[in-house]
């Protein structure tokens, strides 16, 4: 399943894909529906069997008639994001004193601020160094919460998948040492456009994630390519704080990025980011 969040008059619902031009309106088919993505994930266990009837049968609205929303607008608590988690990103970031290939995942934050909507304006003028770049990234949504959860076990505590575009301002990154208020400025972090549901994710290894900036192709790789995977990263996560239902953790970005070109080439504004992945979508961002 294909599950998103939409508003109307600024109202926000919960909806499914149909297809390229309209969704399924989940909050109007029951009336008991959760208002809310988080509220469908806490009470999953109650609605996950009903739900592919209530995607056949229930009323469709043109995609034009709504607007899209982070799949979570408001987590519960920061985004949680991997580092380093790609071996060529790491290649051409080095020159930049980022280290080397870590042998631990490397976990940091950006605050719940930064979730931006589908489709969202980012503004840059926010970042004084102009040195904003883009971060395509896969995002694992937690469903079952835990600690010490085993590698085994991680995907039976993944709720689904989206797209999630780790802003960076790279300047920022290397001032202030630690990464936080380099990643966090405020809607530095586009989500969306769907959350594929694990129980029809399949064999995400095998995904494609891809970023053009402007129509140009600057990142692609496959997420087989990741140096820790999912289960890895859940595990060691939940080692040392517990997971909770509706946490979102981004799970790091292929090489690419602006600041591994020779001179950088960081986002201006007018610039047009896409993440992308055949199984989730497009995920696209206006910087201003």
């Amino acid at each position: 399943m294909k599950l998103l969040t939409y508003s109307i008059d600024g109202e926000s619902r919960v909806g499914a894909w149909w297809d390229s031009a309209s969704i399924v309106e989940l909050s109007v088919a029951a009336s008991e529906f959760p208002d809310s993505m988080l509220g469908l994930i806490q009470e999953w266990g109650a609605w996950k069997d009903r739900l592919p009837e209530l995607i056949e049968q229930g009323p469709r609205r043109s995609l034009s008639d709504v607007r899209l929303e982070a799949p979570i607008p408001v987590p519960p608590r920061d985004i949680l994001c991997v580092g380093k988690n790609y071996a060529d990103h790491v290649n051409e970031v080095k020159a930049l004193g980022y280290g080397s290939i870590p042998s631990h995942p490397i976990v940091f934050s950006k605050a719940t601020t930064t979730i931006n909507r589908p489709e969202g304006l980012v503004d840059i003028s926010a970042d004084p160094t102009e040195t904003t770049d883009y971060e395509g990234e896969l995002a694992v949504i937690i469903g079952e919460g835990g600690r010490y959860i085993d590698e085994r076990d991680a995907r039976d505590h993944v709720f689904g998948y989206t797209l999630i575009n780790d802003v960076s301002s790279r300047d920022l990154q290397g001032r202030h040492v630690q990464w936080f208020l380099g990643k966090s400025i405020d809607g530095y972090a586009p989500m969306g456009p769907v959350v594929v549901t694990e129980g029809e994710a399949g064999a995400i290894r095998d995904w494609q994630l891809q970023t053009h900036v402007n129509g140009e192709l600057r990142q692609d790789a496959a997420i087989s390519q990741m140096i820790f995977s999912v289960s890895e990263i859940i595990a060691t996560v939940s080692r040392y704080v517990t997971l909770m239902p509706g946490d979102i953790i981004a799970t790091g970005t292929p090489s690419g990025v602006g600041a591994g070109h020779e001179p950088p080439v960081y986002l201006k504004p007018g610039d047009e980011v896409v993440v992308s992945c055949e199984v989730i979508g497009e995920l696209r961002s206006r910087f201003v």
